[in-house]
């Protein structure tokens, strides 16, 4: 079994991929990988506002294409290409029946001890929807929940040897439409095209560039 690299040296590393090599696929278990960190990424009060739709096949692909078209269609070889694509969706409401679904989920997962501790539970993380209901914020708090998700794919993508791509170029309306996200009380927020990088990646060849520690960082 390989050695898993540092996490530092993960970050140093990993780019993002400009071109995927097409008909690759990935492997069953990078695949599973790739649902449990969208799964198990963490969110504000447990809420998991969010759902992930998967593309594997042409026809999938195809569907999100849809949101590739005038300005965006420099990504439509990026979506067709990639072994999955990922779309990454944020809920528009928080309702109690979803509420009460998660509540009944960590009930059954062990996490609540007791009538007590299900109650609080309940309470703070309604408290918190409320909170963004009465603000009209709500799309504005589970997206942001949602980019946490998108983190820990990028990362955990680039720890079992997956090259990635996140686009917020696309239309979102289009993919909302093709998917029929507005009745599912959805929102797509940023796709993610996944598989192996092919020679066409000009990225591959060049060097990271961020920002020095001393202007993005400060101790207090």
């Amino acid at each position: 079994m390989t050695t898993p690299l540092p996490i530092t040296k993960i970050v140093n590393a990993r780019k993002t991929t400009k071109a995927f090599e097409p008909g690759r696929s990935l492997t069953p278990e990078q695949s599973a990988a790739v649902r449990a960190l969208l799964r198990m990424s963490p969110s504000s009060t447990n809420a998991q506002p969010w759902h992930f739709f998967i593309a594997k096949t042409p026809a999938g692909k195809r569907a999100i294409a849809a949101g590739a078209a005038g300005n965006f269609a420099y990504n439509e070889p990026k979506i067709m290409n990639a072994a999955e694509v990922v779309v990454l969706c944020a809920r528009t409401r928080l309702e109690d029946a979803y509420l009460t679904r998660v509540l009944d989920q960590e009930t059954q997962d062990g996490r609540l001890a007791n009538e007590e501790a299900r109650t609080n539970q309940h309470n703070v993380r309604k408290g918190y929807v409320q909170k963004h209901e009465a603000a009209g914020s709500v799309l504005n708090w589970t997206a942001r929940q949602v980019y946490i998700a998108l983190g820990f794919l990028l990362l955990g993508a680039a720890e079992i040897g997956v090259d990635a791509c996140p686009i917020e170029g696309f239309d979102c309306k289009a993919v909302d439409t093709e998917l029929g996200l507005e009745a599912k009380g959805l929102a797509s927020l940023v796709l993610v095209a996944l598989g192996s990088k092919s020679g066409a990646d000009f990225n591959a060849a060049l060097p990271k560039s961020r920002l020095p520690e001393s202007v993005v960082i400060t101790e207090l």
